[in-house]
């Protein structure tokens, strides 16, 4: 058998009532209290997450962001000192190889946040196209991961910012040596559950000490800690790809419905540019769509989708949407099926169901 990784939280887990499961090598906490009380929390309050089982990549030296310009989709050039940028790392053929963060601290120094599963595929791609100027580093295991979730999240975390004024902090940018109770840790307001947040990194050894912090900290506020399930449903309703699911090596990004974090009029010659530019000016042969369920039954990953006696696609994520109450999916289908409120049937386990296309993201919450 297969030994599992384990975060540097894993010590405590048991300490909140943690049911672990295996995720990507990894084991993990699915639930705390439960997925429906877990996601609601994080909806009207804020959830806690343990994400340090996320990669973390550096890469330095003057011909950096030369380099990211030639291996990712999205246009580093336009990011600034201190700022966060959403993008892929692609095949020749357009396929994803993953996808993810990057953080500019300056020219020549970039930090990369990659899926887990994918970290050393990651820097082994990023390695084989290294340039003499470039050193890249893997780093994942010096660092611990924690991600505050949830409209409460700014004054929770606040009460342990001695040094700065989290407002400081906008989308998608993020700010170094924030001392949070006397641990200093890169925070980030990014977010992968549809609501406002924050990612804390920090050096391994104190994530326990923060974590515990944290929670003390949101005790008032009805803080929670988080586990899989809630982030897997918390994100699927704000239509957040998973890799896997909704991306994949044959699956690009402009079929997963991120063509804004892909910049083909950049001048570099990125990989995979000539194949996205194509599906970007023509349209892709397939689409991610939303459907909803008519006919009673979950849609789930992987089930294939008809039109009539043809297989037009199949369903990437599926669940009864906690926050919507309904039966709802992401299925990648072909493009002439893909028009909002075409019907089509979802095979759940050898029946075909109704369902038709809605529109998505599922879920967006109210601007302040």
């Amino acid at each position: 058998m297969v030994e599992l990784k384990r975060t540097p939280l894993f010590e405590v887990y048991k300490d909140y009532g943690a049911k672990t499961i295996d995720f990507g090598g990894w084991e993990l906490p699915v639930q705390f209290s439960g997925i429906r009380e877990e996601h609601e929390t994080v909806r009207t309050k804020a959830g806690l997450f343990d994400v340090s089982h996320m990669g973390e990549i550096t890469v330095k030296g003057k011909g950096s962001e030369a380099f990211l310009q030639r291996l990712v989709t999205n246009d580093v050039s336009k990011l600034k000192n201190g700022g966060a940028q959403y993008t892929a790392l692609c095949y020749e053929n357009g396929g994803t190889v993953d996808d993810l963060i990057i953080y500019k601290r300056n020219n020549e120094d970039f930090l990369l946040v990659v899926n887990a599963a994918n970290t050393e595929k990651d820097f082994e791609w990023l390695k084989q196209h290294q340039t003499e100027d470039v050193e890249i580093k893997n780093i994942s295991n010096e660092v611990a991961q924690l991600a505050l979730q949830g409209p409460l999240s700014e004054k929770i975390l606040q009460k342990l910012s001695r040094n700065l004024d989290l407002k400081e902090i906008g989308f998608f940018k993020f700010k170094e040596n924030v001392e949070l109770n006397g641990i200093k840790a890169l925070v980030s307001r990014t977010g992968y559950t549809g609501e406002d947040g924050f990612e804390i990194y920090c050096e391994s050894q104190d994530v326990i000490h923060l974590w515990k912090e944290i929670l003390d900290a949101g005790k008032e506020e009805g803080l929670l800690p988080i586990g899989l399930g809630a982030r897997d449903t918390l994100r699927f309703e704000a239509t957040l790809p998973l890799y896997g699911q909704e991306l994949a090596p044959d699956i690009t990004p402009i079929e997963a419905g991120i063509g804004f974090a892909v910049k083909t009029d950049k001048e570099i010659d990125f990989i995979g540019k000539s194949v996205l530019k194509q599906q970007k000016e023509n349209g892709p042969d397939r689409k991610l769509v939303g459907i909803e369920m008519i006919d009673r039954g979950i849609p789930r990953h992987g089930y294939p989708v008809y039109v009539g006696e043809e297989r037009v696609g199949e369903v990437t994520s599926g669940t009864q949407s906690p926050t919507l109450k309904k039966n709802i999916g992401l299925a990648l289908l072909k493009k002439e099926f893909s028009e909002l409120g075409t019907e089509v049937d979802v095979e759940v386990r050898s029946k075909k169901l109704k369902a038709k296309v809605i529109a998505t993201p599922f879920y967006k919450r109210a601007k302040k």
